[in-house]
């Protein structure tokens, strides 16, 4: 079951509310021998970390248990075909619980079943059921009670709905029995005719002790035992202060004679207050963090549930997990195509936008390429073989990248996780503090002053809005990248993007568009162009080299039929002859045709002007005469000009990378706006130079193609590839741009310094609230203004701190 080989294990983890619990979980990962490099992501609800031993993981979900942070665990029930005695049992087993994930696994020879319980996410269908083939046998989901993620928050969301209007209901009298009389005087007098002070107050005790121990239960279920485990958390916070509030309001109105006159007041309305507010701050805070992954919920909405399966010449519908690679299934018309296949028979056209970001639909035939989640056309079916299924899928990848970069932690969020460790433990000492200073100051209210203030500071401090404020805007803002068709493998690649100070582009393939074109067309008079392009096509339809390719899509975009050529030669270093008609051809450089005595003057002035521009001049002779000059250039993307200019006003330095000599390169870049080039840069030499920028301007980011450019990537602070939709797998880049778009550097960039200002904003705002209020609930603008905070007002501002820290990450999702 165990494996020697270090792996990186991704898990969903429960009662995650704030930056304490993050770290007490923290914690209890790191405290399992062969557990390293832990992260656990509030937002997500997640951890990750690395494992040397699949036989680990229950060990790891018994420490998070006892942590009081479950992981979610998922039951399946499998049948099995071809068992036969007790030998296949154990070998099915085995070979299940050698997969990641799984904790159990039970085999029933008598009712040929598996019942396998694993951790979420982990331990897929597919993987399972490939488990079980490689054991020798035939497996088939029979039933699931797999937990949906979407579903568990829609749920946690009734519930907490729920509890708040239950609190409300319940709070609302005793909010209006011990308060009603300062709103509205004669409340009072009414109040007091019908229910007598005695009742009053018993009817308060009571119903504040059924929202305690109903809606306001969690509070105690999960703060106490964390407090007696010395690892205090917010809810230890909540329900000390709400049990201190009762349990003064319980001794005022049962036990008075315990406390002095000016003292016995009544306290139940702030308990109630405290918890209706926190449940309502918390519901809507669940409500944000819903919205924080939609980015995921609409990529995870491109995968198909059903897919239909070619069974010998019939179609069945079934269960995505049954297809397999290599089985043909039927794609009809406006249905998403179940995973990447290629078409075997049919015609339509695939819309592509998901991947591509362009909005028209592209052709499909026999042959062609198509990928899940893309969406068909009404236009007619396709019968596609699989070639990819589940977690091997382009978006099955995308899914996972942008899962990856959610969950990663950024070097800023060192200063939190410092903060967070003690933050609770000085709230309890501050707290204290605040009553023992206010039973010192010896007033006749002392105990009740010393009560409301403490109680105050317990409610106010949030820990939640300290430990969301990070990876919430990681989380916002990689979605939104995604849906831009940016893919930041990595969460930090944000903060070192956003600290870069030069950005190199590689030139061929990356600011161009990687393909030669014909771009000039110079005829000797009285030879019309059409000729040349037929006499250019019908020599250099028996060459293989790019340029040849360039001449020829040229004649055919023209509509011009090649001439027949024989007696074909390539003449290397030179270009290339043949006969055309019993004539002689050359096609080449000046030096082919001066070797034959043919002058290229006549067309110095145009040469001269191509060579400048960067283009590469080429002429042709046809029986002894010079009939043309023609040229060809790697033409520039539509967008390359546009985003120089956008990275240089956003004060980046622009620097072009080239294996073209130093005059090429320059008439390029000129053409680009850029100043700095370096030129004639071999591939294995551009690592060098994105370490001389690092060395001159400090921060450095590449964009290459990441064909050749792997070292320069892994070098850069920030590698940036662009790929083409379904290119995602570069594994030297930190950002792979989706679309073949230089714009989309510029945009990933403020995307980039955008997350950056929002996390600092966050990070602001939970300091400062901390810092301003924490001070205020103590009491300090008493002796100054006469203020004393009330708990429900603390609560108040509590529970809508987290909901700004929330609202301020969503409106990434605004960012174009």
């Amino acid at each position: 079951m165990s494996t020697s080989a270090l792996q990186r294990i991704h898990i969903p983890i429960t009662g995650l509310t704030c930056a304490g619990c993050v770290r007490r979980a923290t914690s209890a990962l790191t405290s399992v021998n062969g557990v390293s490099e832990v992260s656990v992501n509030l937002a997500t609800a997640s951890a990750e970390f690395s494992l040397t031993d699949n036989t680990l993981l229950p060990t790891v979900t018994s420490a998070l248990q006892q942590a009081g942070y479950p992981t979610r665990i998922e039951q399946i029930e499998l049948h099995i075909a071809n068992m036969h005695c007790a030998s296949c049992v154990s070998k099915i087993e085995k070979s299940v619980l050698a997969l990641p994930g799984v904790l159990k696994a039970t085999v029933n020879l008598a009712s040929n079943t598996l019942e396998l319980t694993r951790i979420a996410r982990l331990a897929g269908d597919h993987a399972v059921l490939k488990a079980i083939a490689a054991a020798g046998y035939q497996g088939k989901v029979q039933s699931a009670e797999n937990t949906d993620l979407a579903q568990e928050q829609q749920q946690a969301q009734q519930r907490l709905s729920r509890q708040f209007w239950l609190a409300l209901l319940l709070s609302l009298p005793v909010f209006v029995l011990e308060m009603g009389s300062h709103l509205l005087p004669g409340l009072a007098q009414w109040l007091q005719n019908v229910l007598p002070a005695p009742y009053n107050g018993l009817l308060q005790f009571v119903l504040t002790s059924v929202v305690l121990l109903g809606p306001g239960r969690h509070f105690f279920t999960t703060g106490l035992p964390n407090l007696w485990r010395l690892s205090p958390d917010m809810n230890s916070l909540v329900a000390l202060g709400t049990l201190a509030a009762w349990s003064y309001s319980s001794i005022v109105l049962f036990l008075p004679a315990l406390l002095p006159v000016g003292s016995q007041h009544l306290y139940f309305e702030s308990a109630v207050v405290i918890v209706t507010l926190i449940l309502l701050g918390r519901w809507l805070e669940g409500r944000a963090r819903g919205q924080t992954g939609a980015a995921i919920q609409r990529l995870l909405g491109l995968q198909v549930k059903t897919v239909r399966i070619k069974r010998n010449d019939d179609f069945q519908d079934l269960p995505i997990n049954e297809l397999q690679t290599e089985m043909q299934f039927l794609v009809r018309p406006g249905e998403r195509i179940a995973a990447d296949a290629e078409v075997v028979s049919g015609e339509s056209w695939v819309d592509e936008a998901m991947l591509s970001g362009e909005p028209m639909p592209v052709a499909k035939a026999a042959g062609a390429k198509v990928t899940a989640g893309t969406v068909n056309g009404e236009q007619g079916s396709l019968l596609c073989r699989a070639t990819a299924v589940g977690e091997q899928t382009v978006l099955a990848q995308i899914v996972r990248l942008v899962q990856q970069a959610q969950s990663s932690r950024l070097p800023i969020q060192a200063l939190v996780d410092k903060v967070t460790a003690v933050f609770v433990p000085v709230v309890l000492a501050i707290a204290l503090l605040t009553a023992l200073l206010w039973l010192w100051l010896g007033s006749e209210q002392a105990v009740s002053f010393a009560l409301v203030n403490a109680v105050a500071v317990l409610i106010i401090a949030c820990p939640c809005a300290m430990g969301l404020a990070t990876p919430v805007s990681i989380m916002v803002g990689t979605g939104r990248a995604a849906e831009l068709g940016i893919l930041f493998r990595q969460g930090n690649a944000l903060q070192q993007l956003e600290q870069t100070k030069v950005v190199a582009f590689d030139k061929t393939g990356t600011l161009t568009a990687g393909k030669m074109q014909l771009t000039d067309v110079h005829c000797a008079d009285g030879v019309a162009k059409e000729h040349v392009l037929a006499l250019v096509a019908g020599v250099e339809q028996h060459a293989e080299h790019p340029l040849a390719q360039a001449l020829l899509a040229a004649a055919k975009h023209a509509k011009v039929q090649p001439l027949a050529a024989t007696e074909f030669k390539a003449l290397t270093g030179f270009g290339v002859s043949a006969q055309i008609e019993a004539q002689p051809v050359l096609l080449g450089s000046a030096a082919l045709l001066d070797k034959h005595q043919i002058s290229v003057s006549p067309f110095k002035q145009q040469a001269t002007a191509c060579r400048a521009a960067g283009k590469t001049v080429i002429y042709l002779a046809y029986n002894g005469q010079l009939f043309a000059l023609l040229a060809i250039a790697d033409q520039l993307r539509a967008d390359s000009k546009d985003a120089v200019r956008q990275l240089q006003q956003a004060g980046l330095r622009v620097v072009m990378v080239s294996g073209d000599n130093q005059h090429t390169a320059n008439a390029v870049a000129a053409e680009l706006g850029i100043t700095d080039v370096r030129a004639q840069v071999l591939p294995a030499d551009k690592q060098a130079v994105v370490q001389a920028l690092q060395r001159e301007f400090g921060k450095a980011a590449f964009v290459g193609d990441g064909i050749n450019d792997a070292p320069a990537l892994a070098a850069a602070d920030v590698g940036i590839a662009i790929g083409s939709g379904t290119d995602i797998a570069i594994d030297a880049a930190d950002v792979v741009l989706q679309r073949s778009e230089v714009m989309a550097v510029y945009r990933a960039l403020g995307l980039s310094r955008a997350v950056m200002r929002n996390i600092k904003q966050n990070l602001f705002w939970a300091f400062a609230y901390n810092i301003v209020l924490i001070p205020v609930a103590a009491g300090v603008l008493y002796p100054v203004a006469g203020i004393l905070l009330a708990p429900g007002l603390a609560a108040a501002a509590m529970a809508m701190s987290s909901v700004f820290v929330l609202s301020n990450a969503l409106r990434l999702r605004r960012f174009r």
